[in-house]
């Protein structure tokens, strides 16, 4: 599944985000998000399919150069991510390329589950 875009809106299944008005809707529930995960959720869904590196990432949303064994990013990514799957659990949004960087593409989540599934 790609994000299509109308008129400032990214729209990626389930998952709305507007850039010009700093909110993300799932399944039309507004996301309580940080300003950073904000700024790094728009990165990534505007770049939806491609993989992007920490470096590049951290310049978008941070402003300056990634410095180095700064994990900024990656803890972020993580918080972004449990509040995605948290509200939307049967989607995962964000993918690890080790040594590479992350990708957004929403994709059916296979870790889901639900009251008929064992854990």
């Amino acid at each position: 599944m790609e994000a299509a875009q109308t008129d400032d809106v990214l729209y990626a299944g389930e998952l709305e985000v507007r850039p010009n008005d700093g909110l993300v809707l799932a399944a039309g529930r507004a996301l309580t998000l940080s300003v950073r995960e904000f700024g790094l959720l728009v990165a990534l869904v505007q770049r939806t399919g491609r993989i992007v590196s920490r470096a590049e990432l951290y310049r978008l949303v941070w402003g300056s150069d990634l410095r180095d064994g700064d994990r900024s990013i990656d803890v972020y990514v993580h918080k972004l991510r449990v509040k995605l799957e948290t509200a939307l659990p049967a989607w995962a949004f964000i993918h690890t390329h080790v040594g590479f960087g992350y990708r957004f593409s929403p994709e059916a989540s296979h870790v889901f589950h639900n009251s008929t599934t064992s854990r």
